[in-house]
């Protein structure tokens, strides 16, 4: 019989395996001082590019003034307990009120947590005889959502409506045999690391020949996207054709929590029966008016997102106009791709911040294929041209330095030696 812990502790994983050179620079690096596009790592400043702060919340005056307010006034405790037993309150009342008007739904429900929250809205909409047919480049809650699904599933590759209606049909087929089986379909709204948008508007269409429902994760597209900031439905003219609009706090809000919006006798459904808000304690007080306040400067303050479009624009333009490849994006998600094994990225992401002062998050294997390198870089209202033009000569220099050779080593550096 093999003990659980040693088993673990032999193999930390591919990305564990480096903890103890790694920690603390490449991964689990400490970011200090106010949030914003410039922060300080390592008694050094940086040009931040890797924070969600997409409209700059989170320092903004109104807010910081706000979520102060709430916690002197009602502290982190209040309300104690579920929100179904003893945790309810206006506030919270209010907000769902509000995110379901905004995302032009009947009703809406607030979660703790978005990962935590689109893992348990799969299983409380789906049984054992449903069917849930999803995108290949879904984020990991949503994968993990359906791995813990005891039905079928079928994935389609991204953005491939020609597959997605291949595995409609396998769906249809095997549903067909059970009376009480559906079709779940979930989509991105956004999809976080490539930026590319979810072919809503497509899958929408499909609605009028296969019979399914459609869940949206619009983590990235919420506040960013849209003419109002509703995101991706609205900006491809589908919000009110998607069934269950979820998005997160944890972007454009530069908070906690999460929400899923949609008619109000299936949110009334989820309400009463999703498993992780029934047992858990409701979202604090301080929270819930914090958001409220980030939301009514989301709705009445577009200038925001316009100053966001603005930089996103002028960065990806940049980086295009220098030769290089930013993918499908049409978010403000810019990815940079690149050539390279996991010892030039982290070579080349030390040279990025102790030479040029440029902090930005790099995707590596076993998150993509090996031999290829992703930054991504998460521009926000707050950056301004200035940051945009170094970061622009940083990658151009370092590029140059990438395709030359100067970045192979034989190991990851140790936080020792940077």
């Amino acid at each position: 019989m093999a003990d659980i812990f040693e088993r673990l502790t032999k193999n930390y994983g591919p990305l564990g395996q480096h903890r103890e050179r790694a920690h603390g620079y490449y991964t689990f690096p400490k970011l200090e001082g106010e949030i914003g596009s410039h922060m300080q790592f390592r008694g050094k400043e940086m040009i931040v590019w890797s924070l969600n702060n997409y409209l700059g919340l989170a320092n903004h005056p109104e807010v910081r003034k706000t979520d102060a307010e709430a916690a002197a006034q009602y502290g982190l405790a209040l309300p104690m307990g579920a929100r179904m037993m003893s945790g309810n309150t206006e506030f919270h009342e209010q907000l769902e009120r509000e995110l379901a008007e905004f995302e032009q739904k009947e009703d809406a429900v607030l979660l703790n947590y978005g990962y935590q929250g689109m893992v348990s809205i799969i299983d409380v909409l789906c049984s054992r005889h449903d069917v849930i047919v999803y995108d290949a480049e879904s984020h990991a809650c949503i994968i993990d959502g359906v791995r813990l699904h005891a039905g079928q599933r079928f994935v389609f590759k991204h953005n491939n409506i020609d597959d997605l209606e291949k595995q409609l049909q396998r769906a249809e087929a095997l549903v067909s045999k059970q009376s009480d089986g559906g079709i779940l379909v979930i989509s991105e709204g956004v999809f976080g690391m490539a930026g590319d948008q979810g072919k809503l508007k497509e899958i929408v269409a499909l609605k009028g020949k296969y019979n399914f429902r459609l869940l949206v994760d619009d983590a990235h597209g919420f506040g960013t996207l849209g003419k109002t900031g509703a995101g991706a439905g609205e900006e491809q003219g589908v919000q009110r054709e998607i069934d269950l609009y979820f998005s997160t706090f944890a972007k454009s809000m530069a908070s906690i929590g999460a929400f899923v919006a949609g008619d109000k006798p299936i949110i009334d459904y989820i309400r009463y029966n999703i498993r992780s808000q029934i047992f858990a304690k409701s979202l604090p007080m301080p929270l819930v008016i914090g958001n409220l306040k980030r939301l009514a400067l989301l709705r009445s303050h577009p200038e925001l997102k316009e100053q966001l479009w603005k930089n996103a624009l002028s960065l990806q333009q940049g980086l295009k106009a220098k030769g290089f490849d930013t993918g499908n994006t049409n978010s403000v998600v810019t990815p940079v791709y690149m050539k390279g094994g996991v010892e030039e990225a982290t070579a080349m992401v030390t040279d990025l911040r102790e030479n040029y002062g440029i902090f930005c998050s790099i995707v590596v294997y076993p998150v993509i294929p090996k031999g290829h390198i992703i930054y991504r870089l998460i521009p926000t209202s707050t950056h301004t041209q200035e940051d945009i033009a170094v970061t622009l000569t940083a990658f151009e220099e370092t590029k140059k330095k990438l395709d030359q050779g100067i970045y192979k080593v034989a190991e990851i550096p140790a936080m020792a030696d940077v």
